[in-house]
């Protein structure tokens, strides 16, 4: 038997192959290259006839870049009793030389030789129900930008033939001036189309999110979600998505671990006394960068303290430790962009990229448990004033929010929900449409 009885074996995946080699760092030397087909059984067969053939008692160890095939494969190894680790890609540590030359054979060989001597980063797979939910909030999100793409085309109709509606867009009002608006009988069709398309992907759309909200109030991720919904910006989709891509958030050892993983972090280029610094990184997951930079966004507005009512909805029946900690994240965030803006002369989008920054460190911070003490004082105590000047009771029970008349002499205009039009009359200008599509038909 050998000494060192470790087999590391490298596998280049594609769609239709795999390009597989083994490396023993005992030889330092390669052996059992070949390229397979893409079937999980065959490799199988394969990797346990490479052990025999070396060792019948050594341990294998294999390993494959992250990508478009997904964890199925490590899934499948680990079930069988196969030690498999999935590698980031940007990790692999190379010599210059040898990126003029690449082949599947050669990747292979490189894979294998980096997790031997343990010169890469692994990606941390996710639990089958977390990629489960992550694939369907993506393919929302895929629905949802197809919605934004048609109400763009429907827009862009309009202004090729000088069509204005002066009020706010995609309202009932707006809609059933489009719904009624003269043009020549073909714009007409076109134009119905484009209505029939709009209406499918938002119901659509509407379905979907209603489908995560119920999957949000499952026992295992309901008070994550319910606890991240008391920050301002995040809503039950922001929640879930968050929640679905990172899957453990204690495996960062810190706030900017975190925000460095996701590619909220500058970049630097300094050497000796030079000191450059650059962009965000834009590494790590972009999904979930994505959408913390679109939840900074509301820290462009609002006063500094002020709850709106659909926020303390939000955070009704949360833990007083909670609350203070969502507060406090709203009251930097905000503080934090008016300074950048107006003290340090930022641009608008480089603020708000910094505030998703720190807002992606309350995140880690709330779903990691470090929100018990603040600044040396328990959070209960900490006092959260309204936009009145007042402090505000902590507890969700307590909080009397002023009246409207109130509310009108200090001159604050309360954030209020977006009005949802009543169903009867969306349902009755899509029918109109469609009635009128079908008697086009016939004619």
């Amino acid at each position: 038997m050998r000494q060192y009885s470790t087999i590391f074996v490298g596998m280049d995946v594609h769609k239709n192959s795999f390009s597989v080699c083994a490396f023993s760092p005992a030889d330092r030397a390669y052996f059992g290259q070949t390229k397979l087909s893409s079937d999980y059984d065959a490799l199988l067969r394969y990797l346990k006839e490479l052990v025999e053939s070396y060792d019948a008692d050594a341990h294998l160890v294999c390993g494959y870049e992250a990508g478009c095939t997904g964890f199925d494969l490590y899934r499948y190894l680990t079930l069988h009793g196969i030690h498999c680790q999935v590698v980031a890609p940007n990790t692999i540590k190379e010599a210059k030389s040898k990126r003029r030359i690449k082949t599947d054979k050669r990747d292979a060989k490189m894979l294998a030789e980096a997790i031997a001597y343990d010169t890469c980063n692994y990606v941390t797979v996710p639990t089958q129900d977390l990629e489960d939910i992550r694939e369907y909030i993506r393919m929302r999100d895929d629905h949802k930008t197809a919605l934004k793409k048609t109400k763009q085309q429907i827009k862009s109709f309009c202004l090729r033939h000088h069509l204005a509606f002066a009020n706010d867009s995609w309202g009932l009002a707006h809609l059933q001036w489009l719904a009624s608006v003269k043009v020549s009988p073909l714009q007409r069709t076109t134009l119905d189309e484009y209505l029939l398309t709009y209406f499918y992907q938002k119901e659509k759309v509407e379905r979907l999110d209603n489908h995560i909200a119920e999957m949000a109030d499952d026992p295992k991720y309901r008070t994550s979600v319910r606890n991240l919904c008391c920050i301002k910006g995040i809503k039950i989709q922001t929640a879930m998505s968050v929640i679905s891509e990172i899957g453990d958030f204690k495996r960062f050892r810190s706030a900017d671990q975190f925000s460095n993983f996701i590619g909220l972090v500058p970049g630097e280029d300094s050497s000796g006394d030079k000191q450059k610094r650059l962009s965000i990184t834009k590494a790590g997951n972009t999904h979930v960068r994505s959408l913390l930079v679109e939840a900074a966004q509301c820290y462009a507005k609002g006063k500094v303290g002020y709850k709106s009512k659909v926020i303390k909805q939000r955070q009704a029946g949360c833990s007083e430790s909670i609350i203070a900690y969502a507060d406090k994240a709203s009251s930097r965030l905000r503080r934090r962009y008016i300074k950048l803006t107006t003290d340090r002369g930022k641009a608008a989008n480089v603020a708000k990229t910094a505030i998703a920054r720190e807002l992606s460190g309350f995140i880690w911070g709330m779903m990691t448990g470090h929100y018990g003490q603040l600044n040396g004082q328990q959070l209960s105590s900490v006092a959260i004033v309204s936009s009145q000047g007042k402090p505000l009771s902590l507890s969700p029970k307590k909080e009397v929010s002023p009246g409207p008349l109130s509310r009108k002499k200090a001159g604050v205009t309360p954030d209020k929900p977006p009005k949802k039009e009543p169903r009867s009359k969306i349902d009755t200008i899509k029918q109109m449409v469609a009635d009128r599509k079908q008697k086009a038909k016939q004619q």
